[in-house]
């Protein structure tokens, strides 16, 4: 028996398969899975196998893949299907553990090390049982890799789509990573593989073999980590399934329907997804003191400004006011009420979170009782939404721009925040 199992599993081109699970005939036509290019959000969210054929790539535009394969099938996206059908994998890894660990909708580490002895001992196998389970009883197939640590088994999970299962060991893990690439390692983005391949650092063998002192000297503390898990040592855990780990921050995003000129327009855009933040904070029990707004113009260049409030918060109004200065400060044009410069998205996120608890101590600068007369407001238009319907209540001045605004980012868009914010 190995001392530590540890699994990631891949349901590859998620949404895709899926789909073609659904519709068997889909698995016979170049086929994607893709949002509405009328309203902007015209990308590639997944494509089947004749898709990948014909060099369709997840996140470039519809234009951009109808010129590779003119005959292409654009699927709208079924989140509710998606939702479901991935939890019905993730339920069956639960059958034979209870350290199960999302990593998104279509990934997950499941940590194997006491189930050893419960099915037969041989994690190889109880692997493969797991992989032939969900095909057998969803139809989907799913990617494997088996390692002693979380990194390793990420990459293992890669080497091979569909039913793969790579094994990577103690004993072979230098013969099959070191001689990767220094991208295909957990963590190493863009910007970190270009600063060490101007190190001439071309390979995980590299990073392992370099000294961690040199790394730290041009990464930082970013430096050190990946040397520890090029040499494979990590030892982070995989969480029980009762234990949620607290998010950093919570933050939405939305690309509007045509280019935002004006500060009127750009306002009104941020203030839904405000709503849609102090939200979920609210949800979460959460409340923070870091607020961002990310944008992007008609261009696709990319930026953000963040301000610290002194009190913590999830309530939509506070969030909102600092969002409207950052706004103010930083796109606005010397012509009143125009911006900058055209803007295509745009995005908000509230960091530096703790637990939503009574203040102790209350702020001689804030009306406290003003504050949580403004949280009750939030909290019964939550519960209106939730019980009616997210269009049965809105404040009156998102009416002006309703083709901007008759959005609803909370239930329906899959929202993957952080990838507003990164920059490597």
């Amino acid at each position: 028996m190995w001392e530590r199992v540890i699994v990631h599993a891949d349901l590859n081109h998620c949404y895709a398969q899926i789909e073609e699970m659904m519709y068997p005939e889909l698995r016979q036509v170049p086929m994607a899975v893709g949002g509405d290019e009328q309203s902007r959000h015209g990308i590639i969210l997944a494509k089947n196998d004749l898709a990948y054929e014909y060099g369709i790539k997840t996140g470039e535009s519809l234009r951009e893949a109808y010129r590779k394969c003119p005959d292409l099938l654009i699927i709208e996206p079924h989140y509710d299907d998606y939702l479901y059908y991935t939890e019905e994998v993730k339920n069956i890894y639960r059958e034979y553990s209870d350290k199960v660990e999302n990593f998104g909708l279509d990934e997950a580490w499941i940590d194997l090390t006491a189930s050893q002895g419960l099915f037969g001992g041989n994690p190889v196998e109880i692997v493969r049982e797991i992989q032939e389970r969900i095909y057998k009883e969803l139809g989907l197939a799913v990617s494997m890799g088996v390692s002693f640590n979380k990194v390793f088994a990420k990459l293992g999970s890669d080497f091979n789509k569909k039913m793969g299962l790579t094994v990577i060991s103690q004993k072979n893990y230098k013969n099959v990573v070191f001689p990767l690439p220094v991208d295909e390692l957990f963590y190493v983005g863009k910007a970190t593989a270009a600063k060490l391949k101007e190190k001439s650092i071309y390979t995980i063998g590299d990073i392992a073999y370099s000294r961690q002192e040199y790394l730290k000297s041009f990464l930082g503390k970013h430096g050190e980590m990946i040397w520890r898990f090029a040499n494979g040592l990590d030892v982070s855990d995989v969480t029980l399934l009762e234990y949620e780990n607290r998010p950093k921050s919570i933050g939405n995003g939305v690309t509007a329907p045509h280019d935002l000129s004006t500060f009127e327009e750009a306002k009104n855009v941020l203030r839904v997804l405000v709503e849609s933040v102090a939200s979920r904070l609210k949800e979460r029990e959460l409340r923070g003191s870091v607020i961002t707004i990310g944008m992007r113009d008609h261009e696709l260049h990319s930026f953000t400004r963040q301000r610290k409030i002194d009190v913590a918060t999830n309530i939509s109004s506070e969030i909102m006011q600092t969002v409207e200065l950052l706004l103010k400060e930083n796109c606005m044009s010397q012509y009143s009420g125009y911006l900058d410069r055209p803007y295509r998205s745009m995005s908000v996120k509230v960091s530096q979170l703790e637990e939503d608890i009574p203040q102790v101590q209350l702020s001689l600068f804030t009306d406290e009782s003003q504050r949580q007369k403004e949280k009750k407001l939030d909290l019964v238009i939550d519960e209106i939404r939730k019980r009616f319907g997210y269009e049965k209540i809105k404040r009156c001045c998102l009416n002006i721009h309703q083709e901007l605004t008759s959005f609803n980012p909370k239930e329906e868009h899959i929202i993957h925040p952080e990838s507003w914010f990164k920059s490597s």
